[in-house]
């Protein structure tokens, strides 16, 4: 098989003073920050349904991408031809992880016995290749949310039927993580939520999803897979609402379900925005409860009210998100995964090497400008000084758990109005600009 990429070379590091499009300006691989090589910070992966299947569609219409190596088949033969197409582009752009869904990889058959053989015989594929070029998986996951069977949701569904052909697809898929030796796999609940309570059971729902996910947790057991489970939140759409709307529902219902043990999250910019949140409150949620695994990067359009999936080249965002990554000390099993798509109007093969390029050099910087804010000291002395008062005095009996009211009130009585100090937005924000 030619190379499906013929025209575009190996992307190299040139430096922020290269004028060509098809090199990195700030990220070199090797290069050493904050103790280690921009490589392991990263982890950067692909995804295979955004780089090799998406066509580009729109609602208003059909798919621009243009995809020489995809006869538009549903034959083997040209699931295969993607997996080579896919494995090239990470050679190119000295990618070392990935990511799919079951569906995007390998046609459904006739029925789940001949989709299940589908999905092996490309799964030799990706064996051979994974050996041959160094690349792993850095998760799995399964597609329960294209095919109208999941029109009511899967682990959620109102039909058991529907949940026993959903479990049935995560066994397979999880199987198939494992044999791809996976560092993870995904449980994203793509309609797992409802359009309306006047015909919905939320509890009956919310119980039903955990006992999904405790039958994964056995069955991972079971297989022997080490990998870690993800739960990636999302808000809305195509929902109204979803169980999964934000880190802090999906560590709450963790919690309620007796599942946080097993779980972490993984987090994608995009679908925190459309909760209302910024990126960095979601990643500092999961962070603190130990629980952030790995990222999905992207970002939306403020103008655009649904899931745009566009590459990440804010700098600030991507200094956000470093700034979390570097205080918790970095990815243990996940990574950066570009859950990030072209621009209907960039639909040649080459654009995927610009919009990968343009997200990697943005976490390059980002990761450098998070480092270098760190080894300043100010903005970290300054949230320290802030908290002063509670290192020593009431504000320390406190945190050793020994006050009570009457304790906390004779000292308001004894001390008066207490002072305060401001808050120096202003003056931090002019301080990351300094860096930015």
């Amino acid at each position: 098989m030619s190379e499906a990429f013929q025209d575009v070379p190996n992307i190299p590091y040139e430096g922020p003073n290269s004028r060509n499009p098809l090199a990195f300006k700030h990220y070199n691989p090797e290069e050493t920050v904050a103790g280690k090589p921009m490589r392991e910070h990263f982890r950067f992966s692909s995804a295979f349904w955004h780089t090799m299947r998406n066509p580009l569609a729109d609602p208003f219409g059909v798919g621009t991408a243009r995809m020489p190596w995809d006869d538009g088949s549903q034959s083997i033969d040209n699931a295969r031809r993607r997996v080579v197409a896919f494995f090239e582009f990470l050679d190119k752009m000295g990618m070392d992880f990935y990511c799919f869904h079951d569906r995007d990889i390998a046609p459904e058959g006739a029925d789940l016995a001949e989709t299940n053989r589908n999905l092996d015989a490309v799964v030799e594929t990706f064996q051979e290749l994974q050996a041959e070029r160094g690349k792993q998986l850095l998760w799995g996951t399964a597609c329960l949310f294209a095919h109208p069977r999941y029109v009511h949701g899967a682990a959620t569904s109102c039909s058991s039927g529907v949940y026993a052909y959903a479990a049935a697809q995560v066994k397979k898929a999880l199987e198939v993580t494992h044999a791809l030796n996976g560092a993870g796999y995904t449980f994203w609940g793509g309609r797992e939520g409802y359009a309306t309570l006047l015909n919905t059971d939320m509890k009956r729902e919310l119980d039903h999803l955990a006992r999904f996910l405790h039958m994964a947790v056995d069955h991972k057991k079971k297989i022997g897979f080490q990998g870690q489970f993800y739960i990636e939140p999302k808000p809305m759409e195509p929902t109204t609402h979803q169980y999964d709307s934000d880190a802090a529902a999906c560590l709450n219902f963790l919690r309620e379900y007796d599942l946080l043990d097993h779980f972490k999250l993984n987090i994608e910019a995009n679908h925190v925005t459309l909760a209302g949140h910024t990126v960095q409150h979601d990643l500092t949620v999961a962070a603190n409860a130990g629980a952030l695994g790995s990222i999905d990067a992207n970002r939306g359009d403020e103008l655009i009210g649904w899931d745009t999936d566009q590459f990440p080249t804010d700098i600030y965002q991507t200094t956000q998100v470093m700034l979390v990554l570097l205080e918790m000390g970095g990815f243990r099993t996940g990574g950066l995964n570009f859950d990030a798509k072209r621009r209907r109007e960039s639909f040649e093969p080459e654009d995927l090497f610009h919009a990968h390029i343009g997200g990697m050099d943005a976490f390059a910087r980002g990761l450098k400008v998070a480092d270098a804010i760190r080894a300043d000291g100010r903005l970290a002395g300054f949230v320290r000084d802030r908290y002063a008062s509670w290192e020593s005095g009431i504000g320390a009996v406190v945190e050793r758990g020994e006050a009570d009211f009457e304790a906390l009130e004779k000292h308001a009585l004894a001390h008066g109005e207490p002072e305060l100090h401001s808050g120096r937005q202003e003056m931090l924000e002019n301080l990351i600009n300094e860096f930015v």
